[in-house]
């Protein structure tokens, strides 16, 4: 057997196989006369069947299978001897011209080659937003918690802050919604008026139209589909089942054990501390995110490469569950065009800067998970063998070992982002954060 390889341009090339008889035919004798011993052919006892009738009833289907065989070793050894980085698979490219009559075969493959080419990581200014807990945020947080921990006081008649349990129904919309809202929910001028000093009891009809500040708040309040919550104009009915007033619990020594357990918070200013840390440790695992976002965003934008598009769109086409048509290919290859960009540049990055995840850093990482998980339950100091027992567990599951991974190679990037890219910090508050990054 002989391959060779001739280059078409940087990203194309064609290999061809020469295979001769003596590379195959002794598989193929060695699988009919088990053919033979095996078959059932209706007038011959089973190994007594003639080798003639043997090769005309299966020689051609075993002669094919065997030269594939031997084909797809021939191409994923030559592939990883020679050190080809290929994208897709080998496309067949003469498979119709084969005569399988012949003693000799050579066949053609396709191959689409990766492209040469460097990344910059320094190359653009990022962004990398510090989002702080600001005052406003603190200060509703505090009166959250001490609503939440308030005591109900039950009334007849709507007053401005009280919260309202009942049913909202509408024929037109199939409504029937049982909800809590609290006066500060409704920000329609009219719709409050006509809330303020219903009693319980009563039915209020009250127009969806900027009933509420933020159109999700339909499908909260109302149950309706998300799709039908943006820009809903009907009348709904609100039976009101309960009117409460709450009364917001002190800022004292025992709200703050119950929160915290005793003795860790001990003033309104350490409760707000403990707030903004809590607060500003979620944030920066979605500033996180956001800068991980946007740097793979810049890479892929600012890292100019080719691609073998007419070979890959074919190798689309082939290799699917079903056959697609040429424009079918076109449009798949162009929907899935920037996450091969991106695989391409994160490869290339982890490989230059050793960013891959090894097994002992998969086991550890395993390991304080489960560390942190125990802790919650009060479980502060497991012992060595019950990490190591369940650790084994956890990494005996594919998918385990998959997502927790995908978890640590993700890390790495942040971190080669981090110490690498041109970041420009940005100290910002949470609510201008999501209007200026989610925009």
């Amino acid at each position: 057997m002989n391959i060779t390889k001739k280059d078409i341009d940087k990203l194309n090339a064609v290999l061809t196989v020469e295979v001769a008889k003596e590379d195959y035919s002794a598989n193929v004798e060695k699988v009919l006369n088990n053919y033979r011993k095996t078959a059932n052919i209706p007038g011959f006892r089973k190994g007594h069947i003639p080798m003639g009738m043997v090769k005309k009833q299966y020689g051609k289907a075993v002669l094919v299978e065997e030269v594939n065989k031997l084909l797809q070793d021939a191409l994923h050894k030559y592939l990883n001897e020679e050190k080809l980085d290929v994208l897709g698979n080998p496309l067949p490219k003469n498979e119709a011209e084969i005569d399988w009559n012949a003693d000799n075969y050579s066949f053609e493959f396709e191959l689409g080659l990766a492209p040469e080419f460097t990344v910059d990581v320094n190359n653009k200014e990022i962004v990398h937003y510090k989002i702080v807990a600001d005052d406003e945020l603190l200060n509703n947080q505090v009166k959250t918690i001490r609503k939440q921990y308030g005591k109900l006081i039950s009334k007849n008649e709507v007053e401005k802050g009280d919260e309202i349990t009942g049913t909202f129904t509408s024929e037109e919309k199939e409504i029937e919604k049982k909800t809590t809202i609290t006066t500060e929910d409704i920000a329609g001028k009219k719709q409050l008026e006509s809330l303020l000093g219903a009693k319980v009891g009563d039915t209020v009809t009250l127009k969806t139209k900027g009933m509420f500040a933020d159109d999700h708040d339909n499908q909260k309040f109302l149950g309706v589909a998300h799709d039908e919550a943006h820009g809903l104009d009907i009348e709904v009915s609100l039976k009101i089942e309960e009117v409460n007033k709450r009364e917001m619990a002190e800022l004292n020594q025992e709200l703050f054990d119950k929160l915290f357990g005793e003795g860790v918070v001990t003033s309104e200013a350490e409760l707000k501390a403990k707030i903004k840390e809590d607060a500003e440790g979620q944030f920066a695992q979605q500033s996180d995110q956001k800068l991980l976002n946007d740097v793979v965003d810049s890479l892929i934008e600012n890292t100019k490469f080719d691609l073998p598009k007419e070979f890959l769109q074919r190798w689309i086409a082939m290799t699917g569950e079903k056959r697609l048509s040429e424009e079918e290919a076109k449009a798949e290859f162009e929907r899935s065009e920037k996450g091969l960009r991106y695989q391409l540049i994160e490869g290339k990055l982890r490989t230059e800067n050793n960013l891959q995840v090894t097994f002992d850093e998969l086991k550890d990482h395993s390991k304080n998970m489960i560390k942190a998980q125990m802790a919650q339950f009060g479980q502060t100091n497991p012992t060595e063998e019950e990490l190591e027992s369940i650790t084994a567990r956890i990494l005996s599951n594919k998918e385990e070992v998959e997502r927790l991974s995908e978890q640590l190679n993700s890390a790495k990037l942040l971190n080669y982002f981090k110490e690498n890219a041109k970041l420009k910090t940005k100290e910002i508050a949470y609510d201008k954060f999501i209007k200026e990054a989610y925009a």
